[in-house]
């Protein structure tokens, strides 16, 4: 595992120099995920991309790079100053609101296409509040269901 985190540091530190960033990445291990979280610079807004863009495809790199060497670990997520986690904390507070409404109306809600991250947050505070949640669709139009316990 050391290996590989040494091995997906380097090369998000490689990819983010070729934009002329010479950064230090930080590198760590969670549940099999090589979690690399870059610190706060001035290409922020374009590290992220739109919506997350970017660090998902630098996300999709390092992973295919690990792969492509024979690594075992080969799960990562890229953060850029800390965008990943004060996103899912806003997500979670809107989340709350919505296992609110769903438990005492009794009517199921069907919320907005998000990504993958975003359906495992909601799906993790629905556990929380004792909700169903359901994933539905495909691709991009992947959207979560919340439906009252029975």
């Amino acid at each position: 595992m050391e290996d590989a985190i040494r091995y997906a540091k380097k090369y998000l530190e490689d990819i983010l120099s070729f934009f002329g960033l010479n950064t230090d990445v930080y590198a760590t291990s969670e549940d099999d995920v090589i979690e690399l979280e870059v610190p706060s610079t001035h290409l922020n807004g374009f590290l992220i991309g739109q919506k997350g863009e970017n660090m998902r495809a630098m996300q999709f790199l390092v992973s295919n790079a690990l792969k492509n060497q024979g690594f075992a670990y080969t799960r990562v997520n890229v953060d850029v100053a800390e965008y990943k986690k004060q996103r899912a904390q806003r997500l979670a507070s809107r989340a709350e609101e919505w296992m609110k409404y769903v438990k005492e109306s009794g009517k199921p809600m069907e919320l907005k296409p998000m990504s993958a991250a975003d359906r495992r947050t909601v799906h993790k505070l629905a556990q929380e509040w004792d909700i169903v949640s359901e994933s539905s669709g495909e691709g991009r139009d992947r959207h979560i269901i919340l439906k009252p316990a029975e």
